[in-house]
């Protein structure tokens, strides 16, 4: 069994549509961020106050492509992944980005198209060569 957890589900908004980027052989990576609220009741005042978070989400391959086709802008989506924080240097100075790596999503309501698929829970976001099984992932993290 691992002894860690990196795993994020989110349902929220699209902020914008899918931006795709290609890659030589055939590999893509799509980006885009999602919206999720939180509505309360301030105890002092009564009112209803809404704080949103953004996400930066990251989709790839297959994965990334059937989003770029019936995601736009204000759809709502269930998704799940990992995260993931990059650092990077530019003109000397170090910046930093928190990204949600996605392996598993539904659509919940979009605009594009009425045959959306309901789910696209199965399809590979990894190269099965280069990827790990489960036993092989448990063997490392044996203490002998």
């Amino acid at each position: 069994m691992a002894s860690t957890v990196n795993k994020v589900i989110l349902i929220g908004h699209l902020g914008d549509d899918v931006k795709m980027h290609y890659f030589e052989g055939g590999n893509s990576i799509g980006r885009f961020s999602l919206a999720t609220n939180e509505t309360f009741t301030s105890k002092e005042t009564g009112e209803r106050i809404t704080n949103t978070e953004w996400h930066n989400v990251v989709v790839r391959n297959k994965l990334a492509e059937i989003c770029e086709k019936y995601l736009s802008k204000g759809d709502k989506i269930y998704c799940e992944g990992r995260i993931k924080s990059r650092k990077w240097e530019q003109e000397g100075t170090t910046h930093y980005m928190t990204e949600i790596h996605v392996r598993e999503m539904t659509f919940i309501k979009t605009k594009k198209d009425t045959s959306v698929p309901p789910t696209t829970e199965n399809v590979p976001t990894t190269n099965p060569i280069t990827s790990k099984s489960s036993k092989e992932e448990d063997a490392d993290d044996l203490p002998f």
